[in-house]
């Protein structure tokens, strides 16, 4: 018996029926899921059509099976490229008419970037996104991570010129990285076709159909809107009723009256058949994001992914993928607990798929996976290369903010003794997110443990809450009245005022010649941080020139929802291109910046970028990238961390750091160093040497840093 015709188990339910009648067949025009032109046009929007196509074009081919790839490969990917630059393409001030692409595409953007040392671009996600409201577009939800298509949105440029951009960054010796959005949608012609219950469509997401007789259960959907999202009381009843999992780990995104759960429903929609239809959808993220299901009979949402990256690697010819919201691929029921939604086994089997087959055609992947150290391992021994830092991002923000590295070296050791090797993560500074301080691995996973910071005992979610006051405290409200909380998750910021919000500088308005100076010292301790372990280096726009925060008055329409991101999300003009310009092409606000643009800044060898190219000279000459971190030892001053890492070459390598403002000095000691002579990577000066016990003497200037190797004694 169908689903249609009873409930689970048999319950009876009070009964709300629609009219089941079909009606008139509509206009020719009609977006409606009875016009079988509009059907059609939706298939040929579609990305599982455009999927299957790319599908049946390569099978077959010889090229498929001349590569190995069921084992990642972080060191080969680091070697490939060890140093990023991550764009984002709402914010990049062009040439009047040039596009996002075209500007990312330039000569001499490339030379720019090959005198500091990026190797790699990561484009941010280009692609259509958004949805369809019948035949019209409606815009993204999300700065296009909401993909519909797997055509270059034409707002960003073409696919000719994504195509000559990794020509250029292949002559100059660079890859470009892409993006694919394993995790969702948008609500584009697949989401509309699920909707109208066409083929294989309702297979790609997480859908139910609730038959009539149970919409006593749904909410209204107000006119003009085509969903709403399910209250709590709305889910566990659904849930009791036996239609959805229900409550899942998390809500992320958490807004009261915007969404309080993981659920949401559609209006009485008619199919393709003319029968009257209400879903009920998940979606992990915003409401225009519906979930895409790994495991249905269909295996259309697998399908769909595995296409969008195919066309990336081999149509456009990029060299690796970005996988994002990849951490949330399996659901499952958990009787009497919330629904299975983090590190469940399906996420890890379909990141393997994921990652085999972009090793397969000779890529490398790497995930943005804000879960528990554990997971993160989990899923790097088997699915992408590489996987997004959201290990020590939040920890040495909390460093600088404190001057005290304690809770930066206790979370490096308890990746250490899971196991996760800091070779395998992309080390970031800013992004387009905010600063993330949900401490997944401590608030949730690890929420029972016991951990010990500043001599007190914590449990894992006490920490994780001390640590946020902590930043709180730090870098908003009085402390720094330009960053903004965002929602639950962290702080609207740039680096820059980050540092600034440190350093007791509230008006961004009134800074002198000596403050952009100290926030730029800090800003490069960030970068050694970063750059000076194993691992990639990442950094964008907004650190390359120095961005400072919106003011939300420039943004307010953006940030009416909640989303105080845009504040940090400024246009940036890289070469000081369009200097009369005061928004990017795509509208978004220039950000005030204090560096200048790149050709100025490596005109200067004083300037953050000129400053930024001589360390990773050093990074690069010496191997770091590849290393393997070994020890995390004691210090004697709050402000100090000290990184012992061994090289591929078996030399050891020091990194040692003075998150403080004032001068420190003291004594190290390490089981993993042996004795020799301690020689500064930088100069090639002799600093000193380790003892035969084992350690050594350090001074460091305020926001100092030194890369030392020990040259063992003969």
């Amino acid at each position: 018996m169908s689903t249609d015709q009873q409930l689970p188990g048999g319950r009876p339910r009070a009964q709300r029926r629609p009219d089941a009648d079909a009606g008139p067949v509509p206009p020719p025009f009609e977006a409606d899921g009875r016009n079988p032109a509009y059907v059609s046009w939706l298939e040929q929007q579609s990305m599982l059509h455009d999927a299957t196509v790319i599908a049946r074009q390569l099978s077959g081919n010889p090229a498929m099976w001349s590569r190995p790839y069921a084992q990642p490969n972080p060191r080969a990917a680091v070697s490939k490229a060890s140093v990023w630059f991550t764009a984002y393409p709402l914010s990049l001030v062009t040439k009047p008419g040039q596009s996002f692409l075209g500007a990312l595409g330039s000569p001499e953007l490339w030379e720019a970037f090959e005198a500091i040392g990026v190797e790699a671009l990561h484009t941010g996600p280009l692609k259509l996104a958004g949805g369809l409201s019948g035949w019209e577009p409606t815009p993204s939800v999300d700065g296009n991570f909401d993909r519909i298509s797997m055509q270059i949105d034409p707002a960003f440029g073409t696919e000719d010129e994504f195509r000559d951009l990794c020509a250029t960054a292949a002559r100059a010796g660079g890859t470009i990285i892409d993006d694919i959005v394993p995790g969702h949608t948008g609500k584009g012609a697949d989401f509309r076709l699920a909707e109208l219950n066409h083929l294989d469509y309702p297979g790609i997401y997480h859908m139910v159909a609730i038959p009539p007789q149970a919409w006593d259960l749904l909410p209204d959907v107000p006119p003009g809107r085509d969903s709403v999202n399910l209250s709590p009381a709305d889910e566990r009843r659904l849930a009791e009723a036996g239609y959805i999992i229900g409550e899942l780990q998390r809500v992320i995104f958490f807004e009261p009256g915007v969404k309080e759960t993981n659920w949401s429903v559609t209006p009485p929609i008619h199919d393709y058949k003319g029968k009257l239809r209400r879903w009920v959808y998940l979606h992990y993220f915003k409401e225009g994001q519906p979930s895409i299901n790994w495991l249905d009979p269909t295996f259309a949402g697998m399908r769909l992914v595995m296409g969008d990256g195919l066309h990336s690697l081999l149509d456009l010819g990029s060299g690796g993928l970005r996988l994002d919201a990849n951490g949330f691929l399996g659901i499952e029921k958990s009787p009497g607990e919330p629904g299975w939604s983090e590190g469940h086994p399906l996420s890890q089997a379909a990141n393997q798929l994921i990652g085999s087959m972009v090793r397969k055609v000779g890529g490398f992947t790497f995930q943005e996976l804000n879960l528990a150290i554990d997971d993160i391992r989990n899923t790097s021994a088997v699915g992408p290369d590489l996987s997004y830092d959201f290990v020590t991002r939040p920890a040495y923000q909390v460093a600088l903010c404190t001057g005290d590295t304690e809770f930066l070296r206790l979370t490096l050791r308890e990746a250490l003794a899971l196991g996760l090797d800091q070779a395998s993560l992309v080390h970031a500074l800013q992004n387009h997110d905010e600063l993330t301080y949900e401490l997944v691995h401590f608030a949730a996973s690890h929420a029972d443990d016991p951990y010990l910071l500043g001599g007190v005992e914590y449990t894992g979610s006490g920490l994780a809450e001390h640590v946020r006051q902590s930043l709180r405290d730090s870098l908003t409200g009085q402390a720094g009245p330009y960053n903004a909380l965002f929602v639950q998750n962290g702080i609207a910021c740039t680096t820059a005022s980050v540092i600034a919000a440190t350093l007791g500088l509230t008006d961004l308005s009134v800074l002198t010649t000596a403050d952009v100076r100290r926030i730029t010292q800090a800003h490069l301790l960030l970068c050694m941080f970063n750059a000076w372990q194993p691992g990639v280096f990442a950094l964008s726009g907004w650190d390359l020139v120095g961005a400072l925060p919106l003011d939300r008055s420039a943004v307010a329409d953006l940030i009416s929802t909640g989303d105080t991101r845009w504040i940090e999300r400024g246009a940036y003009d890289l070469l000081g291109s369009a200097p009369e310009a005061t928004a990017s092409a795509s509208g978004m606000p220039l950000a005030p910046a204090l560096y200048g643009s790149l050709p100025d800044q490596l005109a200067d060898p004083t300037s953050f970028a000129s400053r930024l190219a001589g360390l990773l000279r050093v990074r690069a000459q010496h191997g770091i990238a590849t290393g393997t971190l070994l020890d995390v030892p004691e210090v004697p001053a709050a402000g100090l961390l000290v990184m012992v890492n061994r090289l591929e070459s078996g030399t050891v390598q020091v990194t040692a750091l003075n998150f403080g403002p004032a001068e420190v000095s003291g004594r190290v000691d390490s089981a993993h160093l042996p004795a020799g002579s301690l020689v500064d990577l930088t100069t090639g000066d002799t600093l000193g040497s380790v003892d035969s016990l084992g350690g050594f003497t350090v001074t460091l200037p305020g926001f100092g840093g030194l890369a030392l190797v020990v040259s063992p004694r003969a």
